[in-house]
């Protein structure tokens, strides 16, 4: 069997208050039938970010799924034609929310972070802006993928603010790129090759800022189904504080056919009531 033909992939998601906020300016999505997870944390005043990252996912994961689709060639698609799709769509997301919140005086000046992992075959396109992000466990090593669109890593890349230093700032929130806040916002397109047992790990930073790499590390690396990691994560941040709303996709790669506990499929957009 072609090496392109022989993963297959679990999803679990989950998005959850936390301990503080009243409200969940977080999403997530699932698509397991084109390979797509999805998660945005919103920001702006009321409610407003609730529906930036609501909107942002919903018109990403609309437009990708036309687009597949839309395809008429057998077989897979051509990383480099989904890289553009992907790009395509997310900025008509966009556009969606910057025209919301210019409309809308609710909504004014609302914005939301986006990662999107587009899984083919065995190949994973990873689009991302703002400071939620990705993870990849491979063989008990834990590797942070993304790279955070925020203040502090301006810092700490300029040499001008140690990692304990960030760590310890009380500027964590400051995003340098979001989605929905100018007309062109560029999206961070990286492609990695996935190999049987790959653990990718999507997250707000609601779970980041409450887990360093050590606890994620042994939090992934459990034994535990993905329902059961998904939902320990999640209460793990809410143990250590929850002071923001905590949201988790995970996706692990099988060999076709080897899965321990078959295909899970989550598609959860919870909101506060």
């Amino acid at each position: 069997m072609s090496p392109v033909a022989r993963l297959s992939y679990e999803f679990c998601g989950l998005t959850d208050c936390g301990r503080v906020r009243k409200n969940n300016e977080d999403a997530v999505a699932v698509d397991t039938a084109h390979g797509l997870a999805l998660l945005a944390d919103g920001m702006g005043g009321y409610n407003a970010g609730e529906v930036a990252s609501s909107m942002a996912i919903s018109v990403t994961q609309h437009a990708m799924v036309r687009w597949f689709n839309q395809q008429q060639e057998p077989g897979l698609p051509a990383t480099s034609a989904v890289r553009q799709a992907l790009q395509e769509s997310v900025q008509q997301a966009n556009m969606a929310v910057l025209k919301t919140s210019l409309l809308q005086p609710q909504c004014a000046g609302m914005g939301t972070t986006l990662v999107v992992a587009v899984f083919s075959g065995d190949r994973l396109v990873l689009g991302h802006m703002g400071d939620s992000r990705c993870y990849r466990l491979r063989a008990g090593q834990l590797q942070q993928l993304t790279r955070d669109h925020s203040w502090l890593q301006e810092q700490l890349d300029a040499g001008l603010m140690t990692p304990q230093e960030a760590a310890q700032s009380g500027y964590g929130n400051l995003v340098t790129r979001a989605l929905g806040v100018e007309e062109e916002t560029p999206l961070d397109i990286n492609e990695f090759q996935v190999q049987p047992l790959d653990l990718f790990l999507l997250c707000s930073d609601g779970l980041s800022d409450m887990l360093d790499d050590h606890e994620l590390l042994m939090l992934s690396n459990s034994p535990d189904s993905l329902e059961e990691k998904t939902r320990r994560l999640v209460d793990t941040a809410n143990a250590m504080g929850g002071r923001d709303n905590i949201s988790v996709v995970l996706v692990q790669a099988h060999i076709q056919g080897r899965s321990k506990s078959g295909l899970i499929s989550r598609l959860l957009q919870k909101k506060a009531a």
